[in-house]
């Protein structure tokens, strides 16, 4: 099992940047496919982005191009950099395994961390 926690969230302007992280306990991590997902308000929650161990990455449509998925496996940690936010990626964004084929299931939810563009 592995544990996540996840940070960087805030208020930020139209056009705005900000940098998630998520840290993950557990030595086998960087085995990992790993993705960022979000939940905005009455949504389902939506995968956002994924990185493989061989760090290929995959975005959704609606953030192809602003959004950047990284990973340091010596940290234990992926990240997400969001440029040029909008308004319609106000939600709250959570990390867990890309593949639940791969890892029987999602792991346990983190807390998540809040994203709310605004002007």
């Amino acid at each position: 099992q592995v544990q996540l926690v996840e940070s960087g969230g805030g208020l930020v302007q139209p056009g705005g940047s900000l940098r998630l992280s998520c840290a993950a306990s557990g030595r086998l991590f960087s085995i990992y496919d790993i993705a960022w997902y979000r939940q905005a308000p009455g949504k389902q929650r939506e995968l956002v982005a994924a990185i493989t161990s061989g760090r290929s990455t995959n975005y959704a449509d609606s953030v192809k191009g602003r959004f950047t998925i990284s990973r340091d496996n010596a940290k234990n940690t992926v990240y997400l950099q969001m440029n040029d936010l909008k308004p319609e990626d106000t939600a709250v964004y959570y990390c867990n395994t890309a593949r639940i084929a791969v890892t029987g299931g999602y792991w346990d939810w983190g807390q998540g961390t809040q994203v709310t563009v605004s002007s």
